[in-house]
């Protein structure tokens, strides 16, 4: 394993032990919850997005959850990078991530780009777990597009 695999599993082990966004919170803007269920390995969330006022931003990604580390990683990575973007940026970054996850291993992340969002590209290579990582993603990606119609 190189030394970029490694650093990318301690990230994604990170991020499963020490969660960010985890435990919904209260939203006091517009907000949308989506619940997201793998039958295939029985990974679960329900994720609320909060925007901002003027419901051009997010403000806040919180989460309940449970399944495999990287599915739980994943949400903590989301929560994380997601508060302060546009919806513009947001739906750009989830569809660059998406693209990533369905390259079978062939698109080199941009780290500066996906900060600890790279450690997924590993995760590519095996198409049985490109759901788990994509799970609240999808639940994020919904809840925006619900929460600028409230």
């Amino acid at each position: 394993m190189s030394g970029l695999e490694s650093l990318y599993q301690q990230i994604i082990l990170d991020h499963s032990k020490q969660r960010t966004g985890e435990g919904l919170l209260e939203p006091s803007h517009a907000a949308a919850e989506n619940h997201q269920y793998n039958p295939t390995c029985g990974d679960e969330i329900n994720l609320r997005v909060e925007l901002n006022e003027e419901k051009s931003a997010i403000e806040h990604v919180s989460w309940e959850g449970d399944g495999c580390s990287i599915s739980m990683a994943a949400a903590s990575v989301l929560s994380d990078m997601a508060p302060g973007m546009s919806l513009t940026e947001f739906q750009e970054l989830v569809d660059k991530f998406r693209e990533m996850l369905r390259s079978r291993g062939q698109i080199e992340p941009d780290e500066e780009y996906f900060g600890d969002a790279a450690a997924f590209a590993g995760v590519s290579k095996f198409v049985a777990r490109v759901k788990c990582a994509m799970l609240s993603w999808v639940a994020a990606e919904e809840a925006a597009k619900e929460a600028t119609q409230h």
